[in-house]
C-alpha cells in the first residue's frame, strides 16, 4: 500500500495525464520552420531568467548556427541557457559549434550519446524525439520541428510541411516541469547534479487566452501509452471527421482498427502522408496498408511538393493535436515525445483549414481502382518493407506477451 501511495504521489507531478487539461490558455499555430524559428529566435532574445530547449536533430547549418547564437546571446547576458539534443539525432553536430556554446555558457547535454553500430540493443532505439522550448515560464514551444535547416536536403523544393504550437498559460508551468525533470535525469545519468534550480519567475499562473489544452509525453516509465491512447480515445468518440497528417504512419492493430471502425460509422476519415520520403523501408510498409484502408473507404492522400514531416490531427473540428510523435511503433514504443492537444473550434478550424489546403494543392489523393493495378514489383516491395519492419519490431521484443499487454490494449504491430 505505501509504495502504490508513492507512486501515486509521483504520477501526480506530472499533470500529462489524459483527463487533466487545463483552462485559460492561448495555442498559436506555426506551420514550417520559417514562423517557428523566427518565433523561438525572438524569445530567446527577450529572455531574463532561463531557456530550454530540446531537439532530436540539431544541425550544423545555416539554421543551427543561427539559433546557437541566439542562445549563446542569452547565456551571455546571464540567462541559465540549457541545450538537451539526442545523440543519434544530432550525431552530425560539430564538436566545435557545442565547445562554442559551451564556452558561452550554455549547460549542454546529449540524450544516449553511446550510438555504436557494434552495439545491437533495444535501448539503442530509446531516442529522445521531442522539440520543445521553454522561455521564462512565459511560453513554451511544442511542435515536430527539429533544429535543422528546412531546405538543405530538399533542394530547389519547398520548405518541409511540419507544424508547432507556442502556448501561454497554466500549460506552460506543465511543459516546463516535464522539460525540467529529462533534463535532470540526463543530467543525472551523466555524472552530473541530478537537480537543476534556476531563479523563479513570474507569468505562468496567470490567465492568457481562453483555450483549453493539454500536454501529453511518451515515457519507458509512467507515460508509456498516454500519446496512443488520447489518438484512440479521440478516435473511437469521433461522430464526423477525422484527418490525420503524419510523416511516419505505421499504425499497430488496434489504431488501424480504430480508423476502419470509424469509418464504418460513417465518420470521413482522411490521411494525408509523405509522397516524398526519407526512408524508404518504412514508407513501402506503410503503402502495404493502403488496401485495407481504400477498402474501408478511408481517404489517402499522399504529399508530394515537400517533405511531409507533420504529425497532427483534427478531429470533429474541436480535437487537435501537435506534437513529435509519429503513429508508428518508433514513437509509440521506444522514443521519448511530446504533443500538445487543444480543444476548441478556432484552433481546430485553422489547423483543419491548412491541412485540407495543403491536400488540395500539394498532394495526390490515392484511389482504390488505380492502387488495384499497381506495378507487381511495387507490391512485393510493399509487403516484404511490411514484414521486415515488423521482423524488426519483434527482435526488438515489443509484442503483447513480453509488453504484458492484456488482449483488449494491444499495442500489436
Amino acid at each position: 500500500m505505501r509504495k502504490i501511495k508513492r507512486r501515486d504521489r509521483r504520477q501526480s507531478l506530472y499533470p500529462e495525464t489524459l483527463s487533466n487539461f487545463t483552462s485559460g490558455n492561448t495555442v498559436t499555430l506555426l506551420k514550417d520552420g520559417d514562423a517557428y524559428f523566427s518565433a523561438i529566435e525572438a524569445e530567446f532574445s527577450k529572455a531574463k531568467h532561463d531557456i530550454y530547449l530540446e531537439s532530436y536533430i540539431y544541425a550544423n547549418d545555416t539554421t543551427g548556427r543561427r539559433i546557437a547564437q541566439a542562445l549563446s546571446q542569452a547565456a551571455l547576458r546571464g540567462v541559465k541557457v540549457h541545450l538537451l539534443i539526442d545523440g543519434y539525432g544530432s550525431k552530425g553536430l560539430s564538436a566545435p559549434l557545442l565547445d562554442q556554446l559551451r564556452s558561452d555558457g550554455v549547460k549542454t547535454l546529449i540524450y544516449r550519446p553511446d550510438i555504436s553500430p557494434w552495439t545491437f540493443r533495444r535501448k539503442r532505439l530509446r531516442r529522445m524525439h521531442r522539440k520543445i522550448a521553454v522561455v521564462d515560464r512565459k511560453i513554451a514551444f511544442v511542435g515536430g520541428i527539429n533544429i535543422i535547416d528546412d531546405r538543405e536536403t530538399t533542394g530547389a523544393l519547398l520548405p518541409r510541411y511540419d507544424y508547432a504550437v507556442a502556448v501561454k498559460g497554466p500549460l506552460v508551468k506543465m511543459i516546463r516541469h516535464s522539460v525540467k525533470h529529462l533534463w535532470s535525469l540526463v543530467a543525472w545519468s551523466s555524472f552530473r547534479k541530478g537537480t537543476v534550480r534556476g531563479r523563479r519567475s513570474s507569468g505562468t499562473t496567470f490567465t492568457q487566452g481562453k483555450m483549453r489544452a493539454a500536454f501529453l509525453v511518451r515515457d519507458n516509465f509512467l507515460h508509456r501509452r498516454d500519446i496512443e491512447a488520447a489518438y484512440l480515445r479521440a478516435i473511437n468518440q469521433a461522430k464526423t471527421e477525422i484527418i490525420l497528417a503524419n510523416a511516419y504512419f505505421f499504425p499497430g492493430h488496434n489504431f488501424r482498427h480504430a480508423l476502419i471502425k470509424a469509418a464504418g460509422r460513417g465518420v470521413r476519415v482522411v490521411l494525408l502522408l509523405q509522397g516524398r520520403y526519407d526512408h524508404r523501408l518504412q514508407h513501402y510498409a506503410t503503402q502495404a496498408l493502403y488496401g485495407h484502408f481504400l477498402t474501408a473507404g478511408i481517404e489517402i492522400y499522399e504529399f508530394h511538393k515537400s517533405f511531409l514531416h507533420a504529425k497532427v490531427a483534427v478531429i470533429d473540428g474541436h480535437w487537435a493535436t501537435v506534437g513529435s510523435s509519429n503513429i508508428d511503433p518508433f514513437s509509440l514504443l521506444l522514443a521519448r515525445e511530446a504533443n500538445v492537444v487543444v480543444e476548441g473550434q478556432e484552433f481546430g478550424a485553422a489547423l483543419a483549414q491548412s491541412l485540407r489546403l495543403a491536400m488540395e494543392s500539394d498532394a495526390v489523393r490515392i484511389f482504390m481502382e488505380g492502387w488495384k493495378h499497381q506495378p507487381a514489383r511495387l507490391r512485393i516491395t510493399s509487403w516484404l518493407s511490411y514484414g521486415l519492419l515488423r521482423l524488426m519490431i519483434g527482435i526488438c521484443g515489443y509484442n503483447r506477451e513480453k509488453s504484458g499487454l492484456k488482449k483488449d490494449e494491444g499495442l500489436v504491430w
